[in-house]
């Protein structure tokens, strides 16, 4: 197999990286940091990480290997060397140091990416072919990206491709890899972006259970999910993780092995999944977040489709105060105003109240009808409201509109611009509507892949 045959020469690799779709970004040649390594938890209660062993010297010649047929995707023929070559890639780029036993894992890794890559770049050909424009990136394109990544690891292109080269890496392997990402994304994009339509229901439905939840044990984490479905079942899912969690107490860097192994939707990101409360993960993972402590790295965790692991950056407890931005439209009205003042005054204000149709609007439409006036009460707690306002902000969502209410010195109609939890960062409409659509995007994206997969005649050797 080949993980047998590349055992001799891969285990000097070292390159560590900060991106998926630009796979190394990172200091180039540098040994996976120790002092910054989580702790691991076997039962969710950490234990220091052992200090990695020092990095071999770089290996600078690469031992001939016989080429086969690795696999056959509808005709394209995927070599031995094609596969030893992605498995050098992906030892560099994660930063974990190989071992007889992770080996058959970067192998099985190296050749699903391999298919799903030659999957995707045939449809896009095929599209190509079919629309009559171009998709695929042109080498112009590519080798633009790749100079990115040198400027950002401080190496010239050519510098950069050399410490590939060092590492017996050759250059077009990672062309084809960021020639494959950078025109999937292109095409996902372009093809679908355009077509979703993010409704104001969703986003409100998703404000308020942000709202909801920050009453709740709040959690900053990052997430790999190897799905048992590509890997082979759960028996080889929890065995990859076993070894890779192993791989991140000895250094390994997490946001690394994320990108390269993780089928979350965050590992486009490093697996980070920002804040978290319990529910949005599977209950098997919020029960093992309550025992972990900041800078702990769980043990595997096994859910119905795969497997996870958690690591803790920070926690925070739940606040049990609500901060609500409020504007309001209003018409004075001493409490001493008759049954008929107060009825006029109502009739013009549910006039105005029908005009309004949003907090960036309302002050200029409150302005065309003469006595009526517009504030902006800015953000209080409930707490501090008058009671009449307390009521109705409490069961508004953001966007939503009161009916006059009455107080001792006027009618009002109040405005709920925002809700936040007292201490919790304001959930901004447009940052949720753009995660939303990233979200859509990578499940279409995913289903795109499984039925090209499904559909396509696929022989391994």
């Amino acid at each position: 197999m080949i993980a047998t045959a590349l055992w001799a020469v891969a285990l000097p690799l070292g390159v560590h990286a900060q991106a998926p779709a630009q796979p190394l970004r990172g200091q180039v040649g540098a040994p996976p940091p120790a002092a910054s390594a989580p702790t691991a938890s076997a039962s969710a209660a950490a234990s220091p990480a052992p200090a990695p062993a020092s990095a071999p010297a770089p290996y600078t010649a690469m031992r001939p290997l016989s080429e086969s047929v690795a696999a056959i995707v509808n005709d394209d023929i995927i070599s031995t060397y094609d596969l030893a070559q992605r498995m050098r890639l992906l030892i560099a780029t994660t930063g974990v140091q190989p071992t007889q036993d992770t080996l058959p894992q970067f192998q099985q890794q190296a050749l699903i990416s391999l298919v799903d890559e030659r999957l995707q770049l045939q449809e896009l050909r095929r599209v190509e072919k079919d629309q009559k424009f171009s998709i695929v990136a042109s080498d112009q394109e590519v080798g633009e990206e790749l100079s990115d990544m040198a400027q950002q690891n401080r190496l010239s292109a050519e510098a950069f491709v050399a410490a590939l080269k060092s590492q017996g890496i050759d250059k077009e392997t990672l062309f084809q890899q960021i020639r494959a990402q950078m025109s999937w994304q292109k095409w996902i994009r372009g093809r679908y972006g355009s077509r979703l339509r993010i409704g104001e229901d969703q986003i409100k439905a998703t404000q308020a259970r942000l709202i909801a939840s920050a009453s709740k044990p709040q959690y900053q984490v990052s997430e790999v999910f190897l799905d048992a479905g590509r890997t082979g079942g759960m028996d080889q899912a929890m065995k990859g993780a076993t070894q890779l969690v192993a791989q991140l107490q000895q250094g390994a860097p997490f946001a690394a092995v994320a990108r390269q192994f993780s089928a979350s939707s965050t590992a486009a990101a490093g697996g980070d999944a920002g804040w978290i409360s319990p529910g949005e993960l599977p209950t098997e993972v919020d029960a093992t977040l309550e025992k972990l402590r900041p800078g702990q790295l769980s043990a595997p965790i096994p859910v119905k489709d795969g497997v996870y692991i958690i690591y803790l950056k920070d926690k925070r407890s739940g606040s049990g105060q609500t901060l609500i931005s409020l504007k309001q439209a209003a018409i004075a009205l001493p409490a001493t105003a008759t049954d008929a003042e107060v009825a006029a005054a109502r009739a013009k204000l549910e006039d105005v109240r029908a005009q309004i149709k949003d907090c960036k609007t309302l002050e200029a439409t409150v302005g065309k009808t003469p006595g009526v006036i517009a504030g902006d009460l800015g953000e209080a707690e409930t707490a501090d409201l008058l009671p009449e306002f307390a009521d109705a902000a409490k069961a508004l969502q953001p966007g939503q509109l009161s009916q006059p209410l009455r107080t001792k010195v006027g009618l009002h109609v109040l405005a709920v611009c925002g809700k936040r939890a007292a201490g919790a960062a304001q959930a901004d409409h447009d940052q949720i509507e753009s995660r939303l659509t990233g979200e859509q995007l990578s499940m279409i994206a995913r289903r795109y892949m499984r039925d090209l997969r499904n559909s396509a005649t696929l022989e391994y050797r």
